[in-house]
């Protein structure tokens, strides 16, 4: 512990700190940019039009293999020098973009399972009712399918919570970007890294604990709860 400096650590803190704002902004908006975008995924997998489905859900799983760090690269540096359509990109946007789009393809997965664990008898339900399109999914099949699929998208925030310092390798001034330049500043990293493990831990260990109790919860509630079919409409 003789590199140890607390003196280091307490003036190192307050500027790692300064990062924090974009690190927890810059996750919430990837999150809501992938929320809203899984839903896409998810309708292109129920396109009943082959022609379309399939190259598209290709795409999918080609954005699911590749790292994001090299989806981030391609966005900010590669995508303004595509011809007609690329443009050059802010950092924050292009990490909102590049790390929503592929959380997206997670958290459409997670979707599907909700929907496909909807009994049939409430499809069924649905069409003795004479529910259009919009009427079926909002009145029955979405409130059915989101509740059991609420712990799987906490543990999907926690972990893009984790992943978002990847934006630090395209200029985003997150904790983990204001600790690399306080220790190119003054040579000192152990501090300012130290810094960005603490705050990390701080802020993902108590939601992962808030994630387990409401998946255990959300288990028993399901668990307790007996199949009704088209009764439950």
């Amino acid at each position: 512990m003789s590199n140890w400096s607390w003196s280091t650590f307490s003036d190192a803190f307050p500027v790692v700190l300064e990062g924090l704002g974009i690190t927890l902004g810059l996750t919430i908006a990837c999150y809501l940019f992938a929320l809203i975008f899984g839903f896409i995924w998810t309708l292109i997998r129920r396109m009943p039009i082959k022609v379309i489905r399939l190259p598209l859900l290709w795409v999918m799983e080609f954005i699911r293999s590749t790292p994001p760090l090299v989806q981030l690269f391609f966005i900010f540096y590669a995508w303004p020098m595509v011809p007609v359509v690329g443009m050059a990109l802010d950092p924050f946007v292009s990490a909102v973009i590049g790390l929503g789009i592929h959380y997206s393809t997670y958290i459409g997965e997670v979707y599907r399972s909700g929907i496909d664990a909807v009994d049939n008898g409430q499809w069924e339900a649905a069409r003795a009712l004479n529910y259009g399109t919009s009427k079926k999914w909002t009145k029955i099949i979405l409130p059915q399918a989101l509740p059991p699929t609420i712990p799987m998208l906490g543990n999907y925030l926690i972990i893009m919570f984790k992943e978002v310092p990847l934006a630090s390798t395209i200029g985003v001034l997150g904790i983990l970007a204001m600790a690399n330049d306080y220790g190119a500043q003054h040579w000192r990293y152990l501090e300012p890294l130290t810094i960005v493990a603490i705050l990390f831990l701080v802020l993902s260990y108590p939601s992962a604990i808030l994630i387990n109790k409401l998946e255990r919860k959300m288990n028993k509630r399901f668990d307790k709860k007996e199949p009704t079919g088209s009764k439950a409409v």
